[in-house]
């Protein structure tokens, strides 16, 4: 039920509070009649209504051809006549519902204020006897009312120095803000379980103040403080119904650049966001490598994703049936006009069948403009499954996703058939370029490439993992572009060659990625500091001269980065700088309290 504002008259010394059950009884309404939720008390009324009208006209039929007199009736009929005056009086506007509770509320006030005092002393004595709560949610312990100005932390941290931060000293105290009379009734009514914290976006219709409602109970029911965890400066009505569910505030993550990246004769500065030390600077350092030996080429091989559902039939023959149907030219364009109705940007592609038994897995894929598109895709299987059901009435549907997708998963299907887009991009790195900049020799890094990224990864049973660190510069860009970051999974699928080239003087690298998974539009990449990192490459939003193509450049620009990072990590390795240097740096014994300025390194990834 709805939380309602009270007004709290103040109490005498000594006197414990107690609400104001005249002025709560002035602000009644006729969704609290019930001791329900809104939508069952409407659902009961509307039963009712309909169940008493059908009963009655039934009777009434049957008195007429009986010729029995119509005022002549039984208790039932009574009842069912008072049920349905009452519930057409609650559909008319609950005018009937508030008459009768005004009579309940006026009857039960004094039980009610007998009740509080009964309570009050039940506290006070439970009090006396265990002494202060430890923790709101210990069981037999009671919440004590709240002081009258109670403080809550402040939402947004300060930003000390490093100095100050690391030695914990000099910090100035933060602001505290008072929590309103409204906010804490309803902050005791979430702790006491009356209101679900889920529900407060909803009741309360500002996004902000659910959250900060949200995170003060959180820190009364757990005991257990989110100083740090800052709520301030964030547009929570951006999240609501899209990027998540509940929030108490955000996480920061420092976003770093690395460039410019010569790619396909344009310039990018790519942003990434990772807690990862040296990780930026590594990839910078090949962003280097790759610009002054004259940039990086990309190709794009396909685009297309994939949603892939599991249906059963009575025998493996009619799942075989099935197949055949799916997989028949001549049905195509039907299956097509089906699926592309969903999306003016949905456009099918074609489907692959595996059968397991009796089951079927057809593998939908389709281009889905600027969008990742997964709910694109689902959508236009949704309607194929819809008309094949009428054409295979024996189909029985077991999930829209069979994991032949395959969705956040390692999967063979993804590496040999693709997923999302999937790119190809090589450079050729000059000899000076690699003794100067790299610090290796072109032989040493072929070597290494062949022993560590091939063989060594063929030795592990790696799938899709051959390659330095491809997931580490994935994570990065697609945490700062507003990706979904559980589909570095799939989008990390890397083998990455490298080759000696012009007699053995230059290096030719290349990486090829067949699933990286990216959009422009859509989840979080509408948020706004998401939104600015797509901006800062040229991607933001949808291409309205040609669709997908802004998507198909940043999966491009993703697949250079990777490019980058494998070259400055192999490098790193092959020059055996990786251990010294972050033995010199990431465990640095230097006294930070001078305020040096630590020089970065390479990527710590192996």
């Amino acid at each position: 039920m709805d939380v309602r504002r009270r007004t709290v008259r103040a109490a005498a010394a000594g006197e414990p509070l107690k609400p104001d059950r005249q002025a709560a009884a002035s602000s009644i309404k006729a969704s609290d009649a019930l001791p329900l939720p809104l939508y069952l008390t409407n659902g009961l009324f509307f039963t009712m209504f309909f169940s008493v009208m059908y009963f009655l006209l039934v009777r009434w039929r049957e008195k007429i051809r009986n010729s029995t007199p119509l005022h002549v009736v039984t208790l039932s009929e009574l009842l069912a006549m008072v049920s349905l005056i009452a519930s057409v009086i609650y559909l008319l506007g609950f005018f009937g519902i508030g008459f009768v509770q005004s009579f309940v509320s006026r009857s039960n006030s004094d039980s009610w204020d007998i009740e509080d005092e009964n309570a009050e002393q039940l506290i006070l004595e439970e009090d006396s006897r265990r002494g202060p709560c430890a923790a709101a949610t210990t069981l037999g312990c009671t919440l004590p009312p709240p002081p009258p100005a109670r403080q809550i932390v402040p939402m947004v941290p300060q930003q000390p120095s490093m100095v100050a931060a690391m030695l914990s000293v000099s910090e100035k105290p933060a602001p505290t803000t008072e929590i309103s009379e409204d906010d804490e009734e309803i902050i005791q009514s979430v702790v006491e379980g009356k209101t679900p914290s889920y529900s407060l976006e909803t009741k309360l219709g500002d996004c902000k103040r659910a959250a900060s409602v949200r995170r003060e109970a959180l820190q009364r029911i757990t005991g257990k403080t989110l100083k740090g965890l800052p709520l301030e400066g964030f547009d929570y009505e951006s999240i609501l119904g899209q990027c998540c569910e509940m929030p108490v505030g955000y996480v920061q993550i420092p976003v770093g650049i690395a460039g410019p990246l010569l790619l396909d004769g344009r310039e990018y500065s790519v942003p990434m966001a990772t807690t990862e030390g040296c990780l930026v600077a590594s990839t910078n350092r090949g962003a280097k490598a790759i610009y002054v030996s004259g940039g990086a080429t990309s190709v794009l091989l396909r685009d297309g994703m994939t949603r892939a559902p599991v249906v059963r039939f009575g025998t493996a023959k009619r799942a075989a049936d099935l197949k055949f149907f799916v997989e028949d030219p001549i049905n195509f364009d039907t299956l097509s006009f089906i699926f592309n109705k969903s999306s003016r940007f949905a456009r099918l592609q074609s489907i692959q069948c595996a059968i397991a038994g009796k089951n079927l897995y057809m593998r939908f894929s389709c281009s889905t403009g600027d969008a990742m598109g997964m709910n694109m895709v689902s959508k236009g299987v949704q309607n194929v499954l819809d008309y094949l059901q009428n054409e295979y009435p024996d189909m029985e549907v077991i999930g829209i996703s069979g994991n032949y997708c395959s969705d956040k998963k390692a999967a063979a299907v993804n590496w040999i058939e693709g997923r999302g887009k999937s790119v190809v991009c090589e450079a050729i790195i000059k000899e000076d370029v690699v003794k100067k900049v790299l610090k290796t020799e072109v032989g040493a890094l072929v070597e290494l490439n062949m022993l560590k990224n091939l063989t060594g990864s063929a030795m592990a049973g790696a799938l899709g993992g051959f390659n330095a660190h491809a997931s580490n510069i994935v994570s990065a860009v697609y945490l700062a572009t507003g990706q979904d970051p559980a589909q570095n999974v799939e989008s990390s699928h890397c083998i990455t060659m490298m080759e000696a080239v012009n007699a053995g003087k230059d290096l030719h690298v290349s990486v090829t990625m067949p699933s990286i998974e990216v959009g422009t539009v859509g989840g979080g990449t509408q948020l706004a500091s998401q939104s600015a990192c797509l901006n800062l490459l040229g991607v933001k939003g949808a291409n309205t001269e040609a669709a997908g193509s802004n998507a198909r450049l940043l999966a491009t620009i993703v697949a250079a980065s990777v490019l980058a990072g494998e070259l400055s990590l192999m490098s790193a390795i092959s020059a055996g700088q990786l251990v010294k240097s972050h033995m010199k740096y990431n465990r640095s014994s230097r006294d930070i309290t001078k305020g040096l300025t630590l020089p970065l390194t390479e990527d710590k990834s192996t």
